[in-house]
């Protein structure tokens, strides 16, 4: 059976636990780094943030799409209706080599 994943309190404890810090000046760091990834995937901003050695966040504009008729892939010779799509902002996390080899 696998694990479940730790909560916010758990993960909070583990990081006061391993630094010394009490848990409200572990929740004011992660509070601070979540501003500043607000500052850098925000409108204005560079559109991108990393973490130094676990990820990089990437916000990615996509273009609106038409409406079109295209083959249904489940049914050949059948044509679906494909609706429109409005433009949109996406963010992507893209893993570091360090967040890639601790999965390894």
């Amino acid at each position: 059976m696998a694990q479940k994943a730790a909560t916010k309190t758990e993960i909070l404890n583990n990081i006061a636990e391993a630094t010394g810090f009490n848990r409200k000046q572990v929740a004011s760091v992660l509070d601070a780094l979540s501003a500043e990834i607000n500052k850098g995937v925000s409108r204005g901003g560079p559109g991108q943030f990393t973490i130094p050695g676990l990820c990089k966040i990437v916000v990615q504009d996509k273009p609106a799409t038409e409406a079109t008729t295209r083959p249904n892939p489940f049914k050949p010779g059948e044509m679906m209706d494909v609706s429109a799509k409005p433009a949109r902002r996406v963010v992507k996390v893209r893993p570091l080599k360090n967040l890639k080899d601790m999965v390894a």
